[in-house]
């Protein structure tokens, strides 16, 4: 009586329920590197990197405590290069009676999942991911009757529920949230602590060879991976970020800076999302820092609720509309995603770093991608699925569960207000308050209009123009279209001939994103 465990990439942790009762004599563990997930979307190439080498190291402590191991690589000549294809063959092999498997992160390979009791003619036992703080059902059933979601009466569920910086029944330091002082501005004396990064060892050092010869024209640099990829790295990796990024990770969570796409942040979302560390456990371990005052309430508050509120929620809306969620286009928005996002080739220097520090890291951090790529992609009304294609396969964190509601919901309000209350859409005022970007840009995000003009200036409030039916209403933008009403009719003209001209330009030399300093005549 042989039982087939299957583990997937994200299911690195030694607790997941697919391994529970788990019994060394007759089960097998099986573990895919599926050719198909390599290339669903073009990812970046330390993503592949990453993932692989995670789960050949997992592999290799799993069979150091004597469990079997059935390991399928990449480039077996035998690979079918899909789960369904390599559990079938395993069934086969093991002469399996039965599979067991976590639920996946994503619903596609739900969909497949669901059929193989079927298939294969034995039974299939779907576990529930149970390493979130919330299940599926706890969601549904805070979700299921009310008229509309918001993250923050989620979260605060969330602290009651699991007793994280709760004194007795009221937030610590009364207040639920201290997001108010975590808006600061990076003073340019700021010392910044250098990351942790960790050397490829052998088994990483194969997984690279097999992804420069597998993938050469996929985006990405390889040159600078250093991500951890065993659970002890990620370990430390989250003690460095506790004792030199946590301490002011609160103040300058929304800054950003040139040539640094971590600033204060943690980096450990990759982590947490292929099951080397676990939610639990980094909340613990933000939250003693605060008990023990090395760590200010704003930054450790400011840092679980990324954790506890915003990572849980999206999880929540992910799973509660697929879906439909992945068709969802509110605002119309039509046209491509622009070929500078995959060769970073732009004049404007804010997406220049943002997207030259995603090649060399596979990474930058949510204001990067909120406020920068997509709010660029947001006022340029790039397709939602194009934009979300282009996050899922870029980042080193990026799981559609996580990436598709950040995308739609957040990123780019094409789920209508679903998830977030306003569309985060703004003009070059805001980088250039959150970032040293417009010291060293082409473009005067001083001006309003003209060739000269920042881009983001211009074409924010043709966004609101050409939104207006549909946000006019919103409460959170009344005071925008209160000033887009009073703008003189010749402002309004202007505004919306540099947004023509700069979509124009986009759209005859798309790997360009440059305006000629000297703009035609109106």
């Amino acid at each position: 009586m042989t039982t087939l465990r299957v583990v997937l990439g994200d299911h690195l942790t030694r607790s997941v329920s697919a391994l529970r009762g788990l019994n060394l004599a007759s089960d097998v563990v099986l573990m895919i590197e599926a050719a198909e997930e390599t290339r669903y979307v073009r990812h970046h190439r330390q993503k592949i990197v990453f993932v692989l080498s995670a789960m050949r190291h997992f592999a290799k402590d799993l069979r150091a405590d004597g469990i079997t191991v059935d390991y399928v690589e990449l480039d077996d000549r035998n690979n079918t290069g899909s789960f369904t294809g390599e559990v079938v063959r395993a069934v086969q092999r093991h002469r399996a009676t039965r599979v067991i498997v976590t639920e996946p992160g994503e619903w596609r390979v739900l969909e497949a999942m669901q059929k193989w009791e079927t298939l294969l003619d034995l039974p299939v036992e779907i576990r529930e991911d149970d390493r979130f703080f919330a299940s599926r059902g706890r969601f549904a059933r805070w979700a299921n009757d009310r008229k509309a979601l918001r993250m923050e009466y989620f979260y605060r569920e969330m602290r009651r529920e699991h007793r994280i910086l709760m004194d007795g029944a009221s937030p610590v330091g009364g207040h639920w949230n201290f997001d108010t002082q975590n808006r600061r501005s990076l003073p340019e004396a700021a010392s910044i602590p250098k990351r942790r990064r960790f050397k490829p060892d052998a088994i990483t050092d194969e997984v690279l060879s097999l992804v420069r010869r597998g993938f050469p024209d996929y985006f990405g640099d390889l040159e600078s991976f250093g991500w951890a990829v065993t659970r002890s790295q990620a370990l430390q990796a989250l003690e460095d970020f506790i004792a030199n990024g946590l301490p002011k990770f609160g103040d300058y969570q929304d800054a950003m800076k040139q040539d640094d796409p971590f600033v204060f942040h943690s980096a450990l979302s990759p982590y947490l999302n292929v099951g080397l560390l676990t939610a639990r456990e980094v909340c613990d371990r933000a939250e003693s820092e605060y008990r023990t005052g090395r760590a200010p309430l704003n930054c450790v508050e400011g840092f679980i609720r990324q954790i506890l509120g915003w990572r849980e929620y999206v999880r929540g809306v992910y799973w509660h509309n697929m879906p439909g969620y992945a068709t969802m286009n509110a605002l119309g928005a039509r046209r491509p995603l622009p070929s500078f996002y995959w060769s970073g080739d732009t004049d404007m220097n804010c997406l220049k770093q943002a997207i030259g520090d995603t090649r060399r890291y596979a990474y930058s951090h949510h204001i990067q991608r909120l406020m920068v790529t997509g709010n660029f992609a947001l006022l340029l009304g790039v397709k939602p699925s194009a934009i979300s294609e282009w996050y899922l396969a870029v980042y080193t964190d990026a799981f559609e569960w996580v990436e598709l509601p950040n995308t739609f919901g957040m990123s780019q309000f094409a789920d209508g207000g679903l998830l977030a209350s306003k569309p985060y859409a703004a003009s070059g005022a805001y980088i250039d308050r959150m970032s040293d970007f417009c010291k060293k840009c082409r473009f005067d995000v001083r001006q309003k209009s003209g060739a000269d003009a920042c881009p983001f200036n211009y074409l924010y409030w043709a966004f609101l123009k050409r939104n207006q039916e549909r946000l006019q209403n919103n409460p959170r933008l009344t005071m925008a279209y209160r000033q887009l009403k009073a703008m003189p009719a010749a402002r309004t003209r202007q505004i919306l001939l540099d947004a023509r001209r700069f979509t124009g330009l986009i759209s005859r030399t798309p790997g360009r994103a440059s305006i000629p300093q000297a703009g035609p005549k109106s």
